[in-house]
């Protein structure tokens, strides 16, 4: 059976990339838009894996992530964002909400090899 992961950004031109590229590896993938999506689907439909933006038009990233880490406990998340941030907040705070911090400036080799890390 296929890994899942759920993608949640609010720029369809991301999720469509990410959706096309981790398709095309082999991943089944849920792509939505705003926390309320990702909430909802998180609890219909189960990720391996969740890939999501900080910044959402209807909610602050963070904030779904720790909801999130509350239902699905065992599931690393990626967060992939424009945000950048120095390395001492990278440190203290993202890494103990999320298992990778990567910019959206990413090359999609390096997202690839980063879900590939956490699923194999």
């Amino acid at each position: 059976m296929k890994k899942h992961i759920l993608i949640i950004d609010d720029e369809a031109s991301i999720r469509d990339i990410l959706g096309q590229l981790l398709t095309m590896n082999g991943y089944r993938i849920t792509a939505v838009a705003s926390a309320a999506s990702a909430i909802e689907s998180g609890r219909q439909d189960p990720p391996d894996l969740i890939v999501s933006d900080l910044q959402l038009e209807d909610a602050d990233g963070l904030d779904m992530i720790a909801r999130l880490k509350v239902m699905l406990p065992d599931v690393p998340v990626i967060l992939l964002t424009g945000v950048l941030f120095d390395q001492e907040v990278v440190s203290d705070v993202l890494k103990t909400k999320v298992a990778c911090y990567l910019a959206k400036t990413s090359s999609l080799a390096q997202i690839l090899e980063s879900v590939r890390r956490f699923l194999g």
